[in-house]
């Protein structure tokens, strides 16, 4: 086992959250973080600096995500949010009230590009413009062009669930 696999564990949430933002299927999320654990031990050695350890397994897992979902447009199968099925295991970040935010987050996430998505959910995680833009390969500017972007539409669908 490589030396720093307990703090890869510790990032479970965050990577967790990062395999909820691209699938909502309960059991194909289980085995997309499954996919993404495993890809994270075969990289590990290749790890240059562990201090980095967090963006190098986040990009990782979105990589992965992006793959995933651009390999379900080809085929895709309609999964309908069912509270029931769509669970959210940080259970401890939050309130009853705090959980159904997530989940609408986690919903309307699903709706956004892949591009918008991907820049707005690694903003979530905490990191800055330019770590982001490292982590995606593209500019600073374009990070902000796209956050801006998918939190237009995130308003959007807000402003929609309230009139219903």
């Amino acid at each position: 086992m490589h030396s720093l696999w307990p703090k890869v564990e510790a990032f479970h949430p965050h990577l967790w959250r990062a395999v909820c933002g691209y699938e909502l299927n309960h059991a194909v999320r289980e085995e997309l973080l499954q996919e993404v654990l495993f890809a994270i031990w075969q990289s590990l050695p290749r790890l240059r600096d562990p201090d980095a350890l967090l963006p190098f397994v986040l990009r990782i897992a979105h990589n992965l995500g992006a793959s995933h979902v651009r390999s379900e447009t080809r085929m895709p199968a309609p999964v309908s949010f069912d509270e029931n099925v769509h669970d959210v295991p940080d259970q401890a970040t939050g309130s009853s009230g705090g959980c159904a935010r997530t989940e609408w987050l986690f919903e309307a996430l699903a709706t956004l590009p892949l591009n918008l998505r991907q820049v707005l959910m690694l903003q979530l995680e905490g990191f800055d413009y330019q770590e982001i833009a490292d982590m995606l390969g593209i500019s600073a500017e374009n990070v902000g062009v796209r956050l801006h972007r998918a939190r237009e539409r995130l308003k959007a669908l807000s402003r929609e669930e309230k009139t219903r």
